[in-house]
């Protein structure tokens, strides 16, 4: 069979108060679009379906309405889990008659333990859990993320039918190797990383919860990653989704054109606003990080870069240090106009107070010593 990879896809989410549901329905349309391109026997969505546990009722509504597309209109199964941003019982509302579509929503941890058969292929549907689900379930005292997948495994691994393809669909964070005792224990949602060697035994291991699709490189176990960039440091991602092939194995990459890309433009004030980088990005609806080269104070900075980029996520000067840094320093031992020439060389490294500033430090120093006096 051949069937669609996707996950994360944070419905409701903002990126810095700019709403992305727009952006979102851009990115389902593709999608939507490559599962008949490929002609695509099922699509698998690895948990975040929402971005909050409490969903907003936009954010119901435009979920629910890609759900209904790909499925009761499109005729496609579905196979999802939830993952650690949404909440599991809420999303599980209606599961029970969905199955009478295709469409498997599993929600629970014992929910993952009742393969799904589709051609050739058996779905685990493990959705993200907690230490304690797995405690309770297996009524052991599991301490660690390892113990706690050995377990779920070897349950799984009694349910393989031996003439089908076997396929996890799990939403967390995976390492490339087990963790040794010398090492930093690495968390991502609140769980340590799953050895991948626990999973050796599926066919593939289709994975949510991180967005970087080459977060993961192993022959078999892929992330599908974010169909949008959430954060500036997802700036330079291709993002897309994989089309798995069982029988022979192939994956192939699909990538995904966003409506409104999220840039990182540097330069100075002037650059930004006369220069080429202005010619080039005038009144542009990406979504823009700024990365400001000037060291000087510049009035009314946003409003007049918002001008030009009016989709503005972040402001950051390289050459400032951080608020880290600064808070490094030895306040307690020195006077306040010290302190001041200390933190104006942290942040304008290249220049001074002068003496105008100077003056008017210490007057407002003086008037409120007198205040508090």
């Amino acid at each position: 069979m051949r069937f669609l990879h996707t996950a994360d896809w944070h419905i409701g989410k903002k990126l810095h108060d700019f709403s992305l549901a727009e952006d979102q329905t851009a990115a389902f349309d593709q999608i939507e679009r490559l599962a008949k391109d490929y002609q695509v026997d099922a699509v698998v969505i690895a948990g975040d379906l929402y971005d909050r546990g409490l969903a907003s009722e936009q954010a119901v509504e435009q979920l629910n309405g890609m759900l209904k597309q790909l499925n009761l209109n499109d005729h496609l199964p579905l196979l999802a889990i939830s993952g650690n941003h949404d909440s599991a019982a809420r999303l599980a509302t209606g599961s029970e008659w969905f199955e009478t579509t295709d469409f498997y929503l599993h929600t629970t941890l014992a929910s993952a333990f009742e393969p799904v058969t589709i051609m050739d292929t058996q779905f685990f549907l493990l959705p993200f859990f907690n230490l304690q689900a797995v405690r309770n379930y297996f009524e052991q005292d599991v301490k660690t993320i390892s113990q706690a997948m050995t377990l779920i495994v070897d349950q799984m691994k009694q349910l393989f039918d031996p003439d089908k393809k076997h396929v996890l669909v799990a939403h967390f964070f995976a390492a490339g190797s087990t963790h040794t005792d010398s090492e930093i224990q690495v968390e991502v949602g609140g769980l340590d990383a799953v050895p991948t060697t626990l999973l050796k035994d599926f066919d593939y291991v289709a994975l949510g919860h991180l967005h970087n699709p080459r977060a993961l490189n192993e022959e078999r176990m892929r992330y599908s990653g974010s169909p949008l960039k959430f954060s500036v440091s997802e700036a330079n991602l291709q993002k897309g989704v994989w089309i798995v092939d069982t029988n022979p194995f192939k994956l192939t990459w699909a990538p995904l054109q966003p409506k409104h890309d999220l840039i990182i433009l540097e330069g100075s004030f002037d650059e930004l606003t006369q220069g080429k980088i202005a010619a080039q990005y005038d009144q542009t609806q990406d979504y823009v990080a700024i990365r400001l080269t000037d060291t000087k104070l510049i009035s009314d900075l946003m409003n007049r870069l918002r001008a030009r980029y009016p989709k503005i996520v972040e402001i950051k000067r390289p050459n400032q240090q951080d608020d880290a840094s600064i808070a490094t320093m030895t306040m307690a031992s020195h006077d306040p106009l010290m302190l001041l020439d200390e933190f104006y060389e942290k942040v304008h490294p290249d220049q001074q107070l002068d003496d105008q500033q100077r003056q008017w430090a210490s007057a407002a120093l003086t008037k409120v010593e007198e205040e508090e006096n």
